[in-house]
């Protein structure tokens, strides 16, 4: 079964299985070669497209050049490599060193309350800052103002997303000796078992990478021995890539195949989160190797009215409860109602407080909804638990006065 996402020919495949999955196809797709002209770029390594930012300036500012620029680098995430590098994104590094500072007293601070879950590593293996984006602004808005006036980050958010996007970020540190992450594709269905991910058709397959932008600022010089991340060319083509990552012949080609590009302090690299890629080992004795990982998300992943779930949630328990204890409702039924109720996506959430340290993702309201009923809890038992729910997923704090 062809999987390559431009393959019409045939009937149309509207869900992707793991086992149907072949590594053959995987390879198809990658050595097709670049579909891609480019007309701004300086050199390229394996096919990933390096751009030097000191010699686009130019470029950048005119609004005629600027839209010629930025449909070169989509053509790149879309059919093109899957990931472009920006030389010198920062041409003063300054910004980088004051934010690094920032983000290191976070670290010390945080490090005191024990060790972070992550996604694709063993806890306590990185330092790990989850929401770094609030956390910087909150420290020094000074620095957070230097730092995100870089005009080279909305420029690539924009090639991709369009206009409105929103900017998060992570920082991780993998210190000397840390190991590499397993090779995944990212933020949305990278984030879901192989199961989960199956049950969506694979149109949304083709879609889900258009809702999101990764990217990366080095905050220090990364070294090929420092671990940089791992990449595979031309893997986002893939349509089935997201039940398939975890195959045990897809993750021993990647680990053959990868491409790591060493990166200065101030380089920053963006990519297609349908990308096979992993965080590197740090092999060295010396290099705390640092990047804050910018998680960019389209303006379109948003519903259209603000709806309180946890409210309409805790009314309606009682009820399903007392239509299934009575064989009112069959159990599909009762999943039929949550599933218009209760929130079934576990992010966005705080992962601070709600980590995903049993999994990809933490519990969804909508889980503990079908956990509470399973087990058959009162109705008091069921609010408290969404009550910490919400308070886990909740990113504010009493308000406090600022004086300016």
């Amino acid at each position: 079964m062809d999987f390559q996402r431009d393959d019409h020919r045939g009937s149309r495949i509207n869900w992707f299985h793991e086992e149907d999955c072949k590594l053959s196809d995987f390879v198809d797709a990658l050595t097709e070669g670049p579909r891609t002209s480019l007309s701004y770029s300086s050199s390229s390594s394996a096919g990933i497209p390096r751009y030097d930012c000191g010699g686009l300036g130019g470029v950048l500012s005119s609004e005629k050049t600027r839209r010629k620029l930025l449909a070169e680098w989509a053509s790149i995430l879309d059919d093109g490599a899957g990931v472009f590098v920006l030389k010198g994104a920062y041409s003063d590094t300054k910004a980088v060193d004051e934010a690094t500072a920032v983000f290191e007293a976070i670290i010390a601070a945080e490090r005191k309350a024990g060790s972070k879950g992550d996604h694709f590593a063993e806890a306590g293996a990185n330092d790990r800052i989850w929401n770094a984006q609030e956390k910087l602004l909150l420290a020094s808005p000074e620095v957070f103002a230097d730092y995100f006036s870089n005009p080279w980050l909305p420029a690539a958010a924009e090639a991709w997303l369009g206009p409105f996007f929103q900017v998060t970020s992570q920082v991780n540190v993998v210190r000397p000796g840390g190991a590499a992450q397993q090779p995944h594709r990212d933020y949305h269905l990278g984030f879901q078992t192989a199961e989960v991910a199956a049950s969506f058709p694979a149109h949304v397959h083709r879609m889900s990478p258009f809702l999101t932008l990764q990217g990366a600022v080095a905050h220090s010089d990364m070294p090929v021995e420092s671990g940089p991340t791992k990449l595979l060319p031309f893997s986002q083509r893939y349509a089935a890539g997201y039940v398939a990552w975890r195959k045990a012949d897809f993750r021993e080609y990647f680990e053959k195949h990868f491409v790591q590009l060493p990166l200065s302090k101030g380089d920053a690299v963006f990519f297609n989160p349908a990308l096979f890629h992993a965080a590197g080992t740090n092999r060295t004795s010396d290099v705390q190797r640092m990047a804050n990982l910018l998680q960019i998300s389209s303006a379109y992943g948003r519903a259209m009215e603000l709806v309180d779930r946890t409210r309409m949630s805790q009314t309606l328990y009682p009820v399903l409860r007392s239509r299934l204890l009575a064989g009112e409702i069959t159990e599909r039924e009762a999943l039929s109602v949550i599933a218009s109720c209760a929130e079934g996506y576990p992010f966005p959430t705080n992962l601070d407080r709600d980590p995903p340290v049993n999994g990809l993702a933490p519990e969804s309201q909508s889980q503990i909804m079908r956990r509470a009923l399973s087990e058959d809890w009162a109705p008091l038992r069921f609010a408290k638990a969404l009550e910490q729910h919400a308070h886990r997923r909740n990113n504010t704090e009493p308000a406090q006065l600022i004086d300016y």
